[in-house]
Formats: structure tokens, C-alpha cells, sequence
């Protein structure tokens, strides 16, 4: 069986449609085909979230939003060990803020996610009963660090999704951390309006208007996630004047070619979002299944540069294990330099020489 029906939803409450994920796998029966018993195991080790909206999008478990949302054995059966290959819990100076570069931290804020991605960075961070549990003592010690340490002129609200906490909570912190005179920029990374868009609320939207400059990174990662929905979302967010971009990550099986990933592309900017970063997965425990080759994310790239408008184009980029940073990857169009011209390949194939 195929879940093709959309249901409607009551769009003013979002906590209610959150509230009726399926979290046991066995839920799904009714939705699709499929012995979902035998995914306890995955889930008993990384639990899952679908909520209602999500789910009304997936037409088979094995479509490309199915494979992002319902657990596979293959979490298990991953021969990559490391739970936090980025090294973010030995650059945390205070649990839950992670202190990488200089000028810039990432507070975690939240624990839960409106649907946790079988793909997800942060799998060990999950909470075992798929419940929000934030830690206010954590909170206070973050807003700490960031008004002690004058050179964080950049902080960025992550989790988990800090849209997930209420309106008031996030206000409070938001409130807090633009009090703090050295901090220029406030960023928001959040999956809501792709997987929850209900809850970009006119009073949200109103409550992030007073804190600017405010940006948010969202994350869609196929066409099919921009329904109506979520281009509503991103639009009382832009009419706020919220710039927003997406940090698409780029899996095998669900976007690892040039036509979706075009695809995508040209519906962000039609829906007022920037093409940020496509991010190459990171070697996360339970993750090995949806890595691509790099050469796969070149030949998406390739496909890209002058064939969709140069808005459309993001950074293809890869973080380093250890926290050793974010770096862009390119596929090289230099064929030969000398001390006097450069032979270049063009988005056609051509072959071109540059003189200095």
C-alpha cells in the first residue's frame, strides 16, 4: 500500500500534530507494505520520529523522503564506529555550546526534532525516548560563556531544533544573547519549515522580527519537500525580513543526481531560499549507508555551474573529522598553469585559455 492521501491539518496547532508522531515502528503498518517489527532494534538504539505532515509525504518507505525518515538495518550494521567524528563534544567548553571557531559558537538549545533523520550528525544525541529534554542549567551556562568571551561575535541556535521550544522560551533566549553587545549575528539551523512548516506561526515570526539581524539555515534536501506548506513557511519568514538559506545534505538514494538535485535548487530560490552548502555526509556511526562518493558530489556540481542560475549554485563542502572545519570541495576545471596563462575546462566541456 502506498501513502498517497493528504490529510488536512489543523495549521494553528502544530504541538497536536507533533504529539501524534508515529514513534514505534510498528505504527506504520497501516501506511506501507513492509515487516517494520524487525526495526524495533533500530529504534531501540536511534529512536524515530515521523510526525503526521511528514508522513502524509512518503509514498513508499524506500521513495527518497521514506528513506530519510524510517529506519533501516543497515543503522546497525554500519562498520563506521565514531559517534561524533566532528570532535564537537571535546570543542564544548560548556555542555551544550560547542566552540569550533573563533568568532563563532554553536548553542544547542534542543533536544528533539520534528522528525529525527535517519542520516542526522547528532544521532547520539537523541533522546532514548524521543522526548525534548532541555536543560536549563546548560542554557544559563551557554549564555554565560558567549557574554564572557569577547571574541564570539557569531551565535548559532541548533539542537535538535530550536523551533521546537516555545515561542516565549525562544524569545527569552534570543532576548539574552542579543543583550550581549559583541555579538553581531544571531543564526537559527532549523529543519521546521521543511518537516513541520505549522509551526512558523504569525506570532513566531513576529517574535523573531525583534531580534535582528537574524538569519535562519533550514534544510530540504528534495523537491518533494517543498509543498505549499513549507513555501508558506518560508515566506511570512522572508516577508520578516529574515534572510534564509538551506544546508542540503547530499544522499545516496534520495538526491544524488543532477536532475533532482537541479530540481531542488530552482525551487529553493523560487521559494525565496538561498542555495547555502550542500554538505557531503558526515562518517556518523549508523550513517554509512547514505554516503555517496565524492566524485558523485562533483558530477552534481559540475551539472550545476552554468546550466541553473548562479544563485542557485551552492558551496559543495566537507567537515573535517577531528573539528578541524568546514572546507569547500571543487571539481577542478584547471587543466594546466604556466607563468603566463591558465587552460581551463567551461561549464560546456570547452576547453579555454586565460591569459594573465
Amino acid at each position: 500500500m502506498e501513502n498517497g492521501d493528504r490529510k488536512p491539518f489543523d495549521t494553528q496547532d502544530w504541538r497536536n500534530i507533533l504529539a501524534a508522531s508515529v514513534t514505534d515502528p510498528e505504527k506504520l503498518q497501516p501506511f506501507f507494505d513492509g515487516d517494520f517489527k524487525t526495526l524495533r532494534t533500530v529504534t531501540d538504539r536511534y529512536p524515530m520520529r515521523i510526525n503526521p505532515y511528514y508522513l502524509s509525504l512518503i509514498r513508499s518507505p524506500d521513495d527518497p523522503l521514506g528513506k530519510q525518515a524510517i529506519p533501516d538495518v543497515r543503522e546497525l550494521e554500519d562498520p563506521l564506529t565514531e559517534a561524533d567524528p566532528l570532535a564537537e563534544e571535546p570543542l564544548s567548553p560548556v555542555p551544550g555550546l560547542i566552540h569550533r571557531y573563533p568568532d563563532r559558537v554553536v548553542f544547542l538549545v534542543s533536544s528533539a526534532c520534528a522528525m529525527y533523520c535517519r542520516y542526522c550528525m547528532r544521532k547520539r544525541n537523541i533522546p532514548s525516548d524521543g522526548r525534548a529534554h532541555r536543560d536549563e542549567r546548560n542554557i544559563e551556562n551557554g549564555i554565560r560563556y558567549i557574554s564572557d568571551t569577547p571574541e564570539v561575535r557569531d551565535v548559532i541556535l541548533s539542537g535538535g531544533d530550536p523551533l521546537l521550544l516555545s515561542t516565549d522560551r525562544l524569545a527569552g533566549i534570543l532576548k539574552q544573547i542579543r543583550a550581549i553587545g559583541h555579538v553581531d549575528i544571531i543564526r537559527i539551523h532549523t529543519r521546521v519549515p521543511c518537516t513541520l512548516p505549522f509551526r512558523i506561526t504569525e506570532r513566531l515570526v513576529a517574535e523573531l522580527k525583534k531580534h535582528h539581524p537574524l538569519y535562519i539555515n533550514t534544510h530540504f534536501n528534495h523537491p518533494d519537500e517543498i509543498t505549499p506548506e513549507a513555501a508558506l513557511a518560508c515566506s511570512r519568514l522572508a516577508d520578516a525580513g529574515i534572510p534564509l538559506g538551506c544546508q542540503t545534505v547530499l544522499l545516496k538514494g534520495v538526491n544524488d543526481t543532477p536532475q533532482v538535485m537541479a530540481g531542488l535548487m530552482r525551487k529553493l530560490v523560487k521559494t525565496r531560499v538561498r542555495p547555502y552548502y550542500i554538505h557531503h555526509p558526515d562518517p556518523v556511526a549508523g550513517t554509512s549507508h547514505f554516503r555517496p562518493p565524492l566524485e558523485t558530489g562533483f558530477n552534481v556540481m559540475r551539472a550545476l555551474r552554468g546550466h541553473v542560475s548562479g544563485i542557485c549554485v551552492p558551496h559543495y563542502m566537507v567537515d573535517l573529522p577531528g573539528g578541524k572545519g568546514k572546507m569547500p570541495v571543487l571539481p577542478t576545471k584547471i587543466r594546466s598553469v604556466s607563468d603566463k596563462s591558465m587552460t581551463l575546462e567551461n561549464y560546456l566541456g570547452e576547453i579555454c585559455e586565460y591569459g594573465f
